[in-house]
Protein backbone atom coordinates (compact mmCIF):
# COMPACT_ATOMS: atom_id res chain seq x y z
CA UNK A 1 0.00 0.00 0.00
CA UNK A 2 2.81 2.32 0.95
CA UNK A 3 4.68 1.64 -2.30
CA UNK A 4 1.53 2.33 -4.25
CA UNK A 5 1.10 5.69 -2.54
CA UNK A 6 4.74 6.54 -3.25
CA UNK A 7 4.27 5.58 -6.89
CA UNK A 8 1.17 7.78 -7.18
CA UNK A 9 2.98 10.66 -5.51
CA UNK A 10 5.92 10.36 -7.91
CA UNK A 11 3.58 10.32 -10.90
CA UNK A 12 1.78 13.42 -9.63
CA UNK A 13 5.10 15.18 -9.06
CA UNK A 14 6.84 14.22 -12.29
CA UNK A 15 4.06 13.98 -14.85
CA UNK A 16 3.02 17.69 -14.98
CA UNK A 17 6.54 19.08 -15.60
CA UNK A 18 7.25 16.29 -18.08
CA UNK A 19 4.03 17.06 -19.92
CA UNK A 20 4.87 20.78 -19.89
CA UNK A 21 8.35 20.08 -21.28
CA UNK A 22 6.99 17.94 -24.12
CA UNK A 23 4.28 20.49 -24.93
CA UNK A 24 6.87 23.28 -24.95
CA UNK A 25 9.19 21.26 -27.18
CA UNK A 26 6.37 20.65 -29.65
CA UNK A 27 4.71 24.07 -29.56
CA UNK A 28 7.74 26.30 -28.92
CA UNK A 29 8.99 26.52 -32.51
CA UNK A 30 5.61 27.80 -33.72
CA UNK A 31 5.81 30.71 -31.26
CA UNK A 32 9.50 31.47 -31.71
CA UNK A 33 9.26 31.20 -35.50
CA UNK A 34 5.87 32.73 -36.38
CA UNK A 35 4.61 32.52 -39.92
CA UNK A 36 6.53 35.10 -41.92
CA UNK A 37 4.34 37.34 -44.06
CA UNK A 38 6.62 38.40 -46.88
CA UNK A 39 6.59 41.92 -48.28
CA UNK A 40 5.32 41.01 -51.75
CA UNK A 41 4.96 43.31 -54.79
CA UNK A 42 1.19 43.28 -54.29
CA UNK A 43 1.58 44.50 -50.71
CA UNK A 44 3.99 47.21 -51.84
CA UNK A 45 1.46 48.40 -54.41
CA UNK A 46 -1.24 48.42 -51.74
CA UNK A 47 0.94 50.51 -49.43
CA UNK A 48 1.95 52.93 -52.18
CA UNK A 49 -1.69 53.39 -53.20
CA UNK A 50 -2.57 54.26 -49.59
CA UNK A 51 0.32 56.72 -49.32
CA UNK A 52 -0.61 58.31 -52.65
CA UNK A 53 -4.18 58.83 -51.43
CA UNK A 54 -2.88 60.91 -48.53
CA UNK A 55 -0.12 62.64 -50.48
CA UNK A 56 2.55 60.92 -48.36
CA UNK A 57 5.96 59.67 -49.47
CA UNK A 58 8.00 56.78 -48.10
CA UNK A 59 11.68 56.03 -47.86
CA UNK A 60 13.52 52.92 -46.72
CA UNK A 61 14.63 52.95 -43.10
CA UNK A 62 17.00 50.18 -42.04
CA UNK A 63 18.22 49.87 -38.45
CA UNK A 64 20.83 47.53 -36.99
CA UNK A 65 19.68 46.00 -33.69
CA UNK A 66 22.15 45.58 -30.79
CA UNK A 67 22.47 41.85 -31.54
CA UNK A 68 23.25 42.55 -35.21
CA UNK A 69 19.82 41.75 -36.67
CA UNK A 70 18.86 44.07 -39.53
CA UNK A 71 15.44 45.64 -39.00
CA UNK A 72 13.82 46.95 -42.17
CA UNK A 73 11.02 49.44 -42.50
CA UNK A 74 9.91 52.82 -43.81
CA UNK A 75 9.83 56.41 -42.76
CA UNK A 76 6.64 57.87 -44.23
CA UNK A 77 6.20 61.64 -44.43
CA UNK A 78 2.82 63.35 -44.85
CA UNK A 79 2.19 66.13 -47.32
CA UNK A 80 2.03 68.70 -44.51
CA UNK A 81 4.06 67.35 -41.55
CA UNK A 82 3.28 68.72 -38.10
CA UNK A 83 6.71 67.87 -36.66
CA UNK A 84 5.67 64.80 -34.66
CA UNK A 85 6.51 61.16 -35.36
CA UNK A 86 4.53 58.00 -34.64
CA UNK A 87 6.07 54.53 -34.36
CA UNK A 88 3.48 51.96 -35.47
CA UNK A 89 3.89 48.34 -34.34
CA UNK A 90 2.27 45.49 -36.26
CA UNK A 91 1.02 42.16 -34.91
CA UNK A 92 2.47 38.67 -34.70
CA UNK A 93 2.89 36.89 -38.08
CA UNK A 94 2.24 40.18 -39.90
CA UNK A 95 4.42 42.90 -41.39
CA UNK A 96 4.46 46.69 -41.69
CA UNK A 97 1.69 46.74 -44.31
CA UNK A 98 -0.65 45.32 -41.67
CA UNK A 99 -0.87 48.76 -40.06
CA UNK A 100 -1.57 50.70 -43.25
CA UNK A 101 -5.07 51.56 -41.99
CA UNK A 102 -3.71 53.16 -38.83
CA UNK A 103 -0.93 54.96 -40.68
CA UNK A 104 -3.38 56.45 -43.17
CA UNK A 105 -5.36 58.53 -40.69
CA UNK A 106 -2.17 59.54 -38.88
CA UNK A 107 -0.65 60.80 -42.14
CA UNK A 108 -3.81 62.71 -42.98
CA UNK A 109 -3.49 64.43 -39.59
CA UNK A 110 0.10 65.47 -40.37
CA UNK A 111 2.02 62.88 -38.35
CA UNK A 112 5.15 61.35 -39.84
CA UNK A 113 5.13 57.58 -39.40
CA UNK A 114 7.80 54.93 -38.81
CA UNK A 115 6.62 51.48 -39.95
CA UNK A 116 9.06 48.67 -39.17
CA UNK A 117 8.95 44.93 -39.68
CA UNK A 118 9.59 43.41 -36.25
CA UNK A 119 12.46 40.97 -35.90
CA UNK A 120 11.75 37.58 -37.52
CA UNK A 121 8.87 39.21 -39.41
CA UNK A 122 8.49 40.57 -42.92
CA UNK A 123 11.81 41.65 -44.39
CA UNK A 124 13.60 42.02 -41.05
CA UNK A 125 16.28 39.69 -39.80
CA UNK A 126 16.60 37.91 -36.48
CA UNK A 127 16.39 34.15 -35.93
CA UNK A 128 13.44 34.19 -33.50
CA UNK A 129 10.66 36.40 -32.16
CA UNK A 130 11.04 36.97 -28.40
CA UNK A 131 7.81 38.89 -27.67
CA UNK A 132 9.48 41.86 -26.03
CA UNK A 133 12.74 40.49 -24.63
CA UNK A 134 14.90 41.58 -27.59
CA UNK A 135 12.26 43.77 -29.23
CA UNK A 136 12.54 46.34 -26.44
CA UNK A 137 16.16 46.95 -27.43
CA UNK A 138 15.11 47.03 -31.09
CA UNK A 139 12.76 49.91 -30.31
CA UNK A 140 15.52 51.84 -28.57
CA UNK A 141 17.71 51.38 -31.64
CA UNK A 142 14.92 52.51 -33.96
CA UNK A 143 14.38 55.67 -31.93
CA UNK A 144 18.09 56.40 -31.78
CA UNK A 145 18.35 55.96 -35.56
CA UNK A 146 15.36 58.24 -36.08
CA UNK A 147 16.85 60.92 -33.85
CA UNK A 148 20.15 60.70 -35.70
CA UNK A 149 18.74 60.63 -39.23
CA UNK A 150 16.29 63.46 -38.64
CA UNK A 151 18.74 65.55 -36.56
CA UNK A 152 16.13 65.86 -33.83
CA UNK A 153 18.29 66.00 -30.73
CA UNK A 154 20.05 63.73 -28.28
CA UNK A 155 17.46 62.47 -25.84
CA UNK A 156 13.85 61.65 -25.14
CA UNK A 157 11.77 62.73 -22.19
CA UNK A 158 8.16 62.10 -21.27
CA UNK A 159 5.92 65.05 -20.36
CA UNK A 160 6.13 63.88 -16.73
CA UNK A 161 9.64 63.06 -15.61
CA UNK A 162 10.33 59.73 -13.99
CA UNK A 163 11.56 59.94 -10.45
CA UNK A 164 13.77 56.89 -10.92
CA UNK A 165 17.18 56.88 -12.57
CA UNK A 166 16.89 55.08 -15.88
CA UNK A 167 19.35 54.31 -18.70
CA UNK A 168 19.11 56.77 -21.56
CA UNK A 169 17.31 55.74 -24.70
CA UNK A 170 20.06 57.14 -26.83
CA UNK A 171 22.97 55.50 -25.04
CA UNK A 172 23.75 53.43 -28.12
CA UNK A 173 23.41 56.31 -30.57
CA UNK A 174 26.48 57.83 -32.25
CA UNK A 175 27.80 61.07 -30.75
CA UNK A 176 26.08 64.22 -31.95
CA UNK A 177 27.96 66.45 -34.35
CA UNK A 178 29.64 69.57 -33.01
CA UNK A 179 27.02 71.75 -34.70
CA UNK A 180 24.10 69.88 -33.13
CA UNK A 181 23.13 71.15 -29.66
CA UNK A 182 22.83 68.44 -27.04
CA UNK A 183 20.30 68.62 -24.22
CA UNK A 184 20.70 65.92 -21.59
CA UNK A 185 17.34 64.87 -20.25
CA UNK A 186 15.99 62.39 -17.72
CA UNK A 187 14.84 59.66 -20.09
CA UNK A 188 11.56 57.82 -20.18
CA UNK A 189 11.50 54.08 -20.90
CA UNK A 190 10.13 53.03 -24.26
CA UNK A 191 10.67 49.33 -23.81
CA UNK A 192 9.14 47.68 -26.86
CA UNK A 193 6.91 45.37 -24.88
CA UNK A 194 4.68 48.17 -23.70
CA UNK A 195 2.14 47.03 -26.24
CA UNK A 196 0.70 43.74 -25.05
CA UNK A 197 -1.24 41.68 -27.50
CA UNK A 198 -4.57 42.44 -25.88
CA UNK A 199 -4.45 46.18 -26.33
CA UNK A 200 -3.35 49.25 -28.16
CA UNK A 201 -1.06 51.34 -25.95
CA UNK A 202 -0.24 54.87 -26.98
CA UNK A 203 2.79 56.45 -25.38
CA UNK A 204 3.99 60.03 -25.71
CA UNK A 205 7.59 61.17 -25.55
CA UNK A 206 8.98 64.64 -26.16
CA UNK A 207 12.44 66.01 -26.58
CA UNK A 208 13.86 69.49 -26.51
CA UNK A 209 17.17 71.20 -27.12
CA UNK A 210 18.17 74.80 -27.58
CA UNK A 211 17.02 74.71 -31.19
CA UNK A 212 14.47 71.95 -31.60
CA UNK A 213 11.28 70.62 -30.08
CA UNK A 214 9.52 67.50 -31.27
CA UNK A 215 7.42 64.55 -30.17
CA UNK A 216 7.62 60.82 -30.72
CA UNK A 217 4.56 58.69 -30.09
CA UNK A 218 4.12 54.94 -30.23
CA UNK A 219 1.07 53.03 -31.43
CA UNK A 220 1.01 49.26 -31.01
CA UNK A 221 -1.71 46.74 -31.81
CA UNK A 222 -0.56 43.26 -30.97
CA UNK A 223 3.16 42.72 -31.01
CA UNK A 224 3.90 42.08 -27.30
CA UNK A 225 6.03 45.11 -27.89
CA UNK A 226 7.54 47.31 -24.27
CA UNK A 227 6.61 47.00 -20.68
CA UNK A 228 7.79 43.78 -19.11
CA UNK A 229 5.48 42.08 -16.62
CA UNK A 230 7.54 40.73 -13.75
CA UNK A 231 6.59 38.10 -11.21
CA UNK A 232 6.00 40.81 -8.65
CA UNK A 233 3.77 42.80 -10.98
CA UNK A 234 4.16 45.41 -13.67
CA UNK A 235 7.60 46.90 -14.17
CA UNK A 236 7.64 50.06 -12.03
CA UNK A 237 9.43 51.97 -14.79
CA UNK A 238 6.11 52.46 -16.54
CA UNK A 239 5.37 55.13 -13.97
CA UNK A 240 7.01 57.47 -16.48
CA UNK A 241 4.62 56.55 -19.25
CA UNK A 242 1.77 58.72 -20.47
CA UNK A 243 -0.69 56.23 -21.88
CA UNK A 244 -3.99 55.79 -23.64
CA UNK A 245 -4.73 52.10 -23.21
CA UNK A 246 -7.25 50.47 -25.54
CA UNK A 247 -8.32 46.88 -24.99
CA UNK A 248 -10.78 44.57 -26.77
CA UNK A 249 -13.64 43.44 -24.54
CA UNK A 250 -13.89 39.94 -26.07
CA UNK A 251 -10.17 39.28 -26.39
CA UNK A 252 -9.41 35.79 -25.08
CA UNK A 253 -5.78 35.67 -26.23
CA UNK A 254 -4.74 38.39 -23.80
CA UNK A 255 -7.72 39.60 -21.78
CA UNK A 256 -8.26 43.16 -20.63
CA UNK A 257 -6.70 42.43 -17.25
CA UNK A 258 -3.32 42.96 -18.91
CA UNK A 259 -4.40 46.39 -20.08
CA UNK A 260 -5.79 47.15 -16.63
CA UNK A 261 -2.42 46.28 -15.04
CA UNK A 262 -0.63 48.74 -17.30
CA UNK A 263 -3.29 51.38 -16.72
CA UNK A 264 -3.13 50.94 -12.95
CA UNK A 265 0.68 51.21 -12.91
CA UNK A 266 0.96 54.29 -15.13
CA UNK A 267 1.40 57.48 -13.10
CA UNK A 268 1.17 60.08 -15.83
CA UNK A 269 -1.98 61.26 -17.65
CA UNK A 270 -3.83 58.10 -18.70
CA UNK A 271 -7.08 56.75 -20.11
CA UNK A 272 -8.49 53.24 -20.48
CA UNK A 273 -10.98 52.43 -23.23
CA UNK A 274 -12.60 49.01 -23.35
CA UNK A 275 -14.02 48.50 -26.85
CA UNK A 276 -17.39 46.70 -26.62
CA UNK A 277 -17.68 43.36 -28.47
CA UNK A 278 -14.22 43.74 -30.05
CA UNK A 279 -12.04 40.62 -30.27
CA UNK A 280 -8.26 40.32 -30.36
CA UNK A 281 -6.65 43.46 -31.92
CA UNK A 282 -9.96 44.40 -33.60
CA UNK A 283 -10.62 47.72 -31.85
CA UNK A 284 -10.01 49.77 -34.99
CA UNK A 285 -12.31 47.57 -37.06
CA UNK A 286 -15.15 47.67 -34.51
CA UNK A 287 -15.06 51.40 -33.73
CA UNK A 288 -12.94 53.18 -36.38
CA UNK A 289 -14.28 56.69 -35.81
CA UNK A 290 -13.93 56.52 -32.04
CA UNK A 291 -10.49 54.92 -32.42
CA UNK A 292 -9.29 57.75 -34.68
CA UNK A 293 -10.81 60.39 -32.41
CA UNK A 294 -9.20 58.98 -29.28
CA UNK A 295 -5.77 58.46 -30.84
CA UNK A 296 -5.58 61.89 -32.45
CA UNK A 297 -6.95 63.71 -29.40
CA UNK A 298 -4.46 61.86 -27.19
CA UNK A 299 -1.56 62.85 -29.45
CA UNK A 300 -2.78 66.45 -29.71
CA UNK A 301 -3.23 66.77 -25.94
CA UNK A 302 0.25 65.46 -25.22
CA UNK A 303 1.83 67.53 -27.97
CA UNK A 304 0.47 70.57 -26.15
CA UNK A 305 2.33 69.42 -23.02
CA UNK A 306 5.71 70.03 -24.61
CA UNK A 307 8.16 72.03 -22.52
Amino acid sequence: MRRRLIRIALILLLFPPLLAAVAGWLAGPAFLHPLRRELTPDLLREADASFAATGATREDFDVRAPDGALLRGWKVRPKNPNGSWVLVFHGVADNRVGVIGQSEFLLRAGYSVVMMDARAHGASGGPIATYGWLERNDTRSIIDALLSSEHLGAGLVSPQQSRAKLPTLSESAPPASHTQPVHRVQPSPITPSSFLTSLTSLTSFTSSSSSTSFHIFALGESMGAGIVLQSAGVDPRIEAVVAEVICDEKDVALPCRHSEMIYAAARGPKQLWVVPRAFHTAAYGFAPEEFRRRVLSFFAANTSRSP
